[in-house]
């Protein structure tokens, strides 16, 4: 099973994606302009070409835990892309609080984006990787 994690922004998606066995979370190139068509379409292609099983967006919320303006974005974003996926690849929303801060005091070539949607997904594989990967073996 891999699981690709998208840290959303209207610029640039940063894009992480995890190995085989749900251990590793390894930052890639980001996609611009995410929410186009042009955009949608390198996503969907992303999810074909790396056979990915289940994507992760990063949902910004506040730090009380409310919705915000960005929250909003990301959940429509969210939406448009399960639309793009259909059925076979489940999207869902992942708090991304501090990802971004923790990305930016690391070091690294990719992308501070693409950093922080690699600590996303390593939060997400912490949380509930054990219920996804254990249960195909």
């Amino acid at each position: 099973m891999r699981v690709l994690a998208l840290d959303h922004g209207s610029a640039r998606c940063g894009c992480a994606i995890s190995d085989p066995t749900g251990t590793l979370a390894t930052p890639i190139d980001p996609i611009l302009r995410p929410e186009t068509k042009a955009g949608i379409k390198q996503l969907r292609e992303l999810v074909e070409l790396r056979d990915v099983d289940r994507v992760i967006v990063g949902l910004p919320l506040s730090l009380s835990g409310a919705d915000s303006d960005q929250t909003r974005e990301a959940r429509a974003f969210a939406d448009k892309l399960r639309s793009a996926l259909g059925a076979k690849v489940p999207v869902e929303l992942f708090d991304e609080r501090f990802t971004t801060t923790i990305a930016a005091s690391s070091e690294g070539r990719e992308s501070e984006d693409s950093r922080a949607a690699a600590v996303l997904l390593d939060d997400w594989m912490a949380r509930f990787g054990h219920e996804h990967w254990n249960r195909d073996e």
